[in-house]
């Protein structure tokens, strides 16, 4: 089955020039005009890469790609007039994989498409390449890995699929310095090209869903972080 790309972009041109593009790399594609009904596209044709432009009626494209990242980590790419930095940091901050601006190459978002593509299969199956069975406990967090999902003190911890690669990592590295370096290469990949405070943004809110136990993730400064617990 060919991968499939969603193209979340208020211009039909737009959407028809990057739709013949992509067909050209033997990419299959479904679109929308609307960030109000993005969501409801990506629900519907669960595509493995996104599109995605900013200024759109409906709803803009920064809050389309955090309800696309509170679901799942499909690689996103922004496709906008927006070129101011602060910009660009606020897409990668929001979890956003690539950031392009109008006018842009649709030879080189086709190759970038295919290179997230690639990637992130790539790191899909590196992280769950590891030998831990089905489950992994540590003290009462408990992670099934197999399934994606996590308990602390035997509830739910309700994680994004980075975040659970995030804390998976660190759970196989536990007591190693970990530089941001590293957790890019590990879990976005070692041709990651945002920017490197993603690192930070994500483990923030780990630590705010570990709870009382966001006190394991230590930061060392100038090295990175380390997962401090009892071997």
């Amino acid at each position: 089955m060919k991968p499939k790309v969603l193209i979340v972009e208020d211009e039909w041109r737009i959407r028809e020039l990057i739709a013949d593009y992509l067909e050209e790399e033997g990419l299959d594609w479904c679109e929308c005009d609307r960030g109000d009904i993005a969501l409801e596209s990506f629900l519907q044709h669960t595509p493995q890469l996104v599109i995605l432009d900013i200024l759109m009626p409906g709803l803009d494209g920064y809050d389309v790609c955090e309800a696309i990242r509170a679901k799942s980590d499909v690689p996103i790419i922004f496709l906008t007039a927006k070129s101011e930095e602060d910009d660009e940091l606020l897409g990668y901050d929001l979890g956003a994989d690539d950031y392009m601006t109008k006018p842009f190459s649709p030879k080189v978002l086709a190759a970038k498409v295919k290179a997230l593509l690639k990637r992130s299969e790539t790191v899909r199956k590196a992280l769950s390449s590891g030998n831990d069975g089905e489950r992994m406990e540590l003290e009462e967090l408990m992670l099934n890995v197999t399934a994606r999902e996590a308990e602390l003190g035997g509830s739910p911890l309700v994680l994004s699929p980075k975040e659970f690669d995030l804390l998976l990592h660190f759970i196989r590295n536990r007591n190693r310095v970990l530089s941001r370096d590293m957790l890019l290469d590990a879990v976005w990949g070692y041709d990651y090209e945002g920017d490197i405070r993603t690192v930070d943004t994500h483990v923030k809110r780990l630590r705010q869903k570990l709870g009382d136990r966001a006190g394991w993730i230590v930061t060392l400064r100038g090295n990175g972080y380390r997962m401090k617990v009892m071997p």
